[in-house]
């Protein structure tokens, strides 16, 4: 698995922009679309009793205007990427998904 830095330089690459943010402060403005994301949980796989493998699992939320947008396709075909849920907030649409990296 990658760094969060090397998930960065992804997210922003299928956005075409850098409205790319980690945990931001809820001071930030932010600009639509974007993608937010937060590291949700790290899951250890063992074996013999041993940890021998680790992976990072974020919380990836895309938001845009537009209902019908391509976006969320595009990070739903990211290799362990879940799409969780939809809903929508102050005439915003908001995918969510699940992915280790």
């Amino acid at each position: 698995m990658g760094s969060r830095l090397a998930l960065q330089t992804l997210f922003e690459g299928i956005l075409g922009s850098e409205s790319v943010y980690f945990q931001p402060p809820e001071s930030i403005k932010l600009t639509y679309p974007c993608i937010i994301y937060q590291r949700s949980f790290i899951r250890t796989d063992y074996a013999n009793n041993d940890p021998y493998s680790l992976k990072k699992e974020y919380t990836v939320t895309v938001i845009e205007r537009d209902p019908d947008s391509t976006l969320p396709d595009q990070i739903a075909v990211l290799h362990t990427a879940r799409h969780d849920r939809y809903y929508t907030a102050d005439m915003l649409h908001h995918n969510v998904f699940t992915l280790f990296y």
